[in-house]
């Protein structure tokens, strides 16, 4: 069955699609249905079932006769470490600390903040909290003291998991100090914090609130699975960059283990005992859905790796970490693979290695430019599959569903729809948008399983964030367009679509041809405010490495390709030579803190951004373009 039958199906019987995807998960007593709207907008999928998500995504491997297969590869170049944990030896792990916390007094409902580096006690966290019906909320390791206390005050932990350090090229950063300014900073206090102790730095710990990691789980009882109801939330998860108030992404515990699970076949097309690799952090939705949730509830081995793209050691880490440990498939940010590309233009270290059991290679977090893929595809020669999905949905809107049917997806597309979402583009007022115009990217409700049901705490924050501009639809904050074929475009957020001189133009598109110049090795196009045309783009051009061009020369070459591409109307006629970009922790460019400081507006550090000192280089690169011209200043 091919994916138009496949999508169709869905669309004539949503009910029976979803209670079908749910035979595939063991249930302690079965739903009586799949969706419950009674409380419409805010929906709840196989709500009166029960179920328990570390059994899924454990025990169950172990009764079927497979404890000695690998769950979980922990590779760390940063270390020079690896280990390998089986299901059987998992499910022991995860058993003991969750008698631990047990006996220490966390039960089912309660909260439990984990800031871990990425090692495998992470993962046995995150699966011991599910394992007795505690709610995990993972905060990415070695965030800032204040943003990690803003969400312990939201979700109100009863314990803290944490590391001593986390472990960069060339630095250690020690969490502790961090954890511990957080929990002064805070209101609500955590009880108690287990702290893993790593031999890189130790930590000091606060006598009668911090326990070690061993010490901790000495003498506890293994504890048994918890059967929780379908709409019990199995995490609460921060989204990226927020500030002030948090926004707790909600994701209920049936729902998340239905969608995840199909998802491994249908669309990353891996089958049980095969070795799926997300190359992200547990503290970011791809680490929650594609390093821990996804692949172990599927009954894959898992590859949890503690390192960079570039640097740990060189540009071929990933293609060793393939090789050596039979990656089919890969999952990971564009951004990474421009690094890569970057160092390495001519794939000199991808020939180094046997890439042969490589089936597919899956990009997401930011838009995926067509060099970038083109790169990808020549050097790996696998389908290079470009898919789009969200903190919030938990899984992909769109993807190219490699497990149903690999669909011959332009590139620059993340594909087609996948079953559960109805996607459609719509102008300002909500009226439907034809084929080719750029529009925001909604989606009509309900929303798929696996998709977030709320805020934590905040029903009403989460109807007018998410639902209140168009109603009736799930707005993503994206901007694109479909094509005659059905394939959908994102182009920006909707923020980053432009207004030059009255044309709606979107940034994404012009830094695809940017991308497209063979010195460019990454890009970003923000939109400045001008007060003849409302707004002009101003282009950050990253050069490849060894490239010995003038930047001006470039500068002047980028300009000349989207005047012929896109013509005069985007009105691109300023770009700047810059040696990196502004990231959030995650790969994602800080395009609106860049518009804030070219405007002169008053902005805040990023919570999430990489590396401040880039913001410095940035203003001083606006300089040389005469930016900013307002009377704003930086704060």
């Amino acid at each position: 069955m091919g994916y138009a039958e496949v999508y169709q199906r869905w669309q004539e019987d949503p009910e029976g699609f979803w209670m079908e995807a749910a035979e595939a998960i063991d249930w302690v007593k079965k739903p009586s249905k799949a969706l419950f709207d009674e409380n419409a907008p805010l929906y709840q999928w196989f709500a009166d079932g029960e179920l328990n998500t570390c059994w899924n995504a454990v025990d169950r491997h172990v009764a079927a006769g497979r404890g000695d297969q690998v769950a979980i590869i922990h590779d760390s170049p940063i270390t020079g470490r690896q280990a390998r944990i089986t299901f059987a030896e998992l499910k022991e792990k995860v058993a003991r600390l969750a008698g631990a916390l047990a006996r220490q007094g966390v039960g089912k409902g309660d909260r439990v903040v984990i800031y871990m580096p990425m090692v495998p006690e992470a993962a046995i966290a995150m699966l011991a909290c599910t394992r007795i019906g505690a709610i995990h909320s993972v905060v990415f390791g070695g965030f800032a003291a204040n943003e990690l206390a803003t969400r312990i005050d939201d979700a109100a932990p009863k314990a803290v998991i944490a590391g001593s350090c986390g472990i960069e090229p060339g630095r250690i950063v020690p969490y502790k100090p961090l954890l511990d300014q957080a929990i002064e900073m805070a209101a609500r206090k955590p009880e108690f914090c287990v702290i893993l102790q790593r031999p890189e730095q130790e930590a000091d710990l606060i006598p009668g609130r911090d326990f070690e990691w061993e010490a901790f789980q000495e003498g506890a009882e293994p504890a048994d699975c918890v059967p929780v109801r379908g709409d019990h939330p199995c995490y609460i998860l921060y989204t990226s960059g927020t500030t002030g108030q948090p926004k707790g992404v909600v994701r209920p515990t049936a729902g998340h283990a239905v969608a995840l699970n199909w998802s491994m076949k249908n669309i990353y097309g891996v089958d049980p005992g095969e070795v799926y690799w997300a190359a992200s952090d547990v503290g970011w939705v791809v680490g929650h859905s594609y390093i821990v949730y996804g692949p172990l509830i599927h009954g894959n081995t898992t590859v949890l790796f503690e390192g960079k793209p570039v640097g740990t050691p060189d540009a071929g880490t990933f293609w060793r970490v393939i090789a050596e440990h039979d990656v089919k498939v890969l999952f990971t940010a564009p951004t990474a693979f421009r690094a890569i590309k970057r160092e390495d233009p001519t794939g000199e270290f991808v020939r180094k290695y046997d890439l042969s059991g490589l089936r597919a290679l899956f990009l997401a977090g930011e838009r995926a430019d067509p060099d970038t893929v083109e790169w990808a595809k020549a050097q790996l020669g696998v389908p290079v599959i470009d898919h789009w999905w969200q903190t919030e949905t938990g899984w992909a809107i769109a993807a190219n569903p490699l497990g149903i049917e690999l669909l011959p997806v332009p590139v620059g597309s993340p594909g087609v729809p996948m079953p559960g979402y109805d996607v459609r583009i719509l102008d300002e007022g909500g009226k439907e948008l034809s084929a080719g115009e750029l529009g925001a990217i909604a989606i009509r409700l309900p929303l798929p399983p696996g998709t977030l049901s709320t805020l934590w705490n905040a029903d009403q924050r989460y109807v007018e964030k998410y639902l209140s501009t168009f109603p009736g639809f799930y707005e993503t904050g994206d901007a694109g367009y479909r094509d005659e074929e059905g394939y959908l475009y994102i182009m920006a957020r909707t923020d980053d679509v432009i207004n030059v001189a009255g044309h709606r133009l979107s940034t994404g598109q012009m830094e695809e041809v940017l991308a497209s110049h063979p010195d460019v090795a990454e890009c970003a196009v923000i939109g400045v405010a001008d007060e003849l045309k409302g707004q002009v783009p101003v282009g950050f051009l990253c050069l490849n490495a060894g490239s010995g061009r003038e930047p001006a020369e470039v500068v002047a070459e980028c300009v000349q390709l989207v005047r012929e591409r896109i013509g005069p109307v985007a009105f691109f006629k300023q770009a700047v030579v810059v040696e990196r970009l502004p990231k959030t922790r995650s790969g994602k460019i800080l395009r609106g803190t860049m518009a804030a400081i070219a405007d002169g507006r008053q902005w805040k550090m990023p919570a999430t951004i990489d590396d401040p000192a880039i913001l410095d280089e940035i203003e001083a690169a606006l300089a040389t373009l005469g930016y900013p011209r307002g009377n704003g200043a930086a704060g």
